[in-house]
C-alpha cells in the first residue's frame, strides 16, 4: 500500500504529464519517459546510495561507455553508488526532445527511444 507522500510523489509526476501532450498513438514520448525515469531515480537516491556499477555489472546490468569509464576508475565503491546518469547530457538532451541523437549501448535513455 502507498504511502501518503509516495501518494503526492505521483500525484506529482502525473500534473507534469498533464500539460504534456500525448501522440495519437497513445504511447508516451520519449522525453516524458526520461523525465519519469530521472524522477524515479532521484527519490530513490534520496533513500540511500544506489547498488555499486561494480555490483549492477556483476549481475549482468548493461552500462554505458560512462558508468564503465567509472566502473573501472580507481575510485572508491561510495563514488560508483552515486547517479551518473544525473551529470550525464544523453539525460539533458533525452528530457527536453523526442528522438534525441544519442545512440550508445546501455544508455536507458537511448532505450526509451525505441518503445
Amino acid at each position: 500500500m502507498a504511502s501518503e507522500h509516495d501518494e503526492r510523489f505521483i500525484e506529482t509526476l502525473m500534473d507534469g504529464m498533464a500539460e504534456t501532450d500525448l501522440p495519437e498513438s497513445g504511447l508516451a514520448p520519449s522525453s516524458l519517459k526520461s523525465r519519469i525515469y530521472s524522477a524515479l531515480l532521484r527519490r530513490q537516491a534520496q533513500s540511500g546510495p544506489l547498488e555499486s556499477l561494480t555490483k549492477s555489472h556483476g549481475r549482468g546490468h548493461e552500462l554505458c561507455v560512462f558508468e564503465q569509464l567509472v566502473r573501472i576508475s580507481p575510485v572508491g565503491e561510495a563514488a560508483k553508488s552515486l547517479n551518473i546518469c544525473r551529470v550525464c547530457h544523453a539525460r539533458v538532451l533525452a528530457e527536453y526532445m523526442d528522438q534525441p541523437p544519442i545512440y550508445w549501448p546501455g544508455c536507458p535513455y537511448v532505450e526509451f527511444n525505441k518503445s
